[in-house]
């Protein structure tokens, strides 16, 4: 998949959110990188499909001027994981989707009893 083709499939998974759930993901920046650079402090071969980087909606306080959130989309691990085109495009709404959940509070053990890990 090109990189343009794997875009427009994170593209497509955030265009899945209900509307309800969409309105309400505001300052949010989502980006499509390579690879995780893991911290000093991680196991150099920490390998991630997503990350949410911010303040979930229910710990945030109402500040005028908060920086933007951000969802990351990691491509190499994606591609490396799946084995055709229709599983690099569910496992790319699967991750969306988890990211995007962090960003309303849900956490990762709800995610995964959901069937959304």
């Amino acid at each position: 998949m090109s990189e343009a083709e794997f875009d427009q499939a994170v593209a497509d998974a955030l265009e899945s959110i209900p509307e309800a759930l969409a309105r309400r993901l505001s300052n949010v920046a989502v980006f499509v990188e390579e690879e995780y650079e893991p911290e000093p402090w991680e196991d150099p071969d920490t390998e991630l499909l997503g990350l949410y980087d911010g303040i979930p909606l229910t710990e945030r306080a109402e500040m005028p001027f908060q920086l933007p959130d951000r969802i990351v989309i990691f491509r190499g691990p994606l591609l490396r994981m799946c084995h055709d085109r229709e599983e690099l495009v569910d496992e790319i709404t699967v991750t969306v989707v988890h990211e995007v959940a962090h960003f309303f509070g849900i956490d990762d053990e709800t995610l995964h009893g959901l069937g959304w890990g």
